[in-house]
């Protein structure tokens, strides 16, 4: 067990250490887009003895604070993965009581006042109720001269390529332009007019906690290029050393973009 004294001097340790990292950081290096994949709340509560909803509510209050990390360093857009649209197969027993904090986290993110919040997903697969609150949070934070922040709920990779796909053959169809030539015309750039995340650079950094390395269908199709981060902290212990490290390492690699 550690004596107070021993904290003490860990936690001056650790600040110093903070600080010295922030400060080897330069500024143009810094990515513009972030995405990440917030994961590890669960093994977080269960690690606890926790209920799993104890978890989502300590992930969720990560969110701000990883946003005003992103704000500090200049970062330009975020997308943060809440929920994806496997998750909406959960029993409703958890997926009610997640759907509601991922509402009121939405909603204290849009009252901060300092972001552009921007849904993406396939709201339509959302209660009533979710879609409403994130069609809200964009609507009510559509002039806010800040960070874009993209809030991915009921996403899915590869049901936004199908969306995108679906609605290109829509507009296309409406221009009265037969699919035999919407096929022999169509290439990335049309494709990436229609995803959810259009305009936007595409991320060049995407950070994923508690260990696993993989995607899980994120960002698919605009992650091509992107530097990854896996870091084995859980999502809802995840510091801010943790974060300028991930920042720092991104800052290191000489990107190649494919060549």
């Amino acid at each position: 067990m550690r004596t107070p004294g021993k904290q003490r001097l860990r936690s001056a340790v650790y600040g110093l250490y903070e600080r010295r990292l922030a400060r080897s950081l330069s500024p143009d290096r810094m990515p513009r887009h972030i995405g990440v994949i917030i994961d590890g709340n669960r093994r977080w509560a269960r690690a606890a003895g926790d209920p799993v909803s104890r978890g989502h509510e300590a992930g969720a209050n990560k969110i701000s604070e990883f946003l005003d990390w992103c704000d500090e360093v200049g970062v330009k857009v975020v997308t943060v993965w809440m929920l994806s649209t496997d998750n909406l197969t959960r029993p409703a027993d958890e997926l009610e009581p997640l759907l509601r904090i991922i509402e009121q986290t939405v909603e204290e993110l849009t009252s901060i006042g300092r972001w552009r919040i921007h849904p993406v997903g396939a709201l339509d697969l959302l209660p009533g109720a979710t879609a409403e609150v994130l069609k809200g949070a964009e609507a009510a934070t559509q002039n806010v001269d800040g960070m874009l922040v993209n809030v991915a709920v009921g996403y899915g990779g590869r049901r936004e390529l199908a969306d995108a796909v679906r609605s290109l053959l829509l507009e296309e169809a409406a221009k009265g332009i037969s699919i035999e030539e919407v096929a022999e015309r169509v290439d990335v750039e049309h494709i990436a007019e229609h995803l959810y995340t259009k305009g936007q650079p595409d991320p060049d950094l995407v950070i994923r906690t508690s260990g696993e390395q993989r995607l899980g269908g994120f960002l698919l199709w605009q992650s091509a290029l992107s530097e990854f981060y896996f870091c084995e902290a859980l999502w809802p212990d995840f510091r801010h050393v943790d974060f300028l490290r991930a920042i720092r390492n991104y800052a290191q690699r000489e990107r190649r973009f494919g060549t």
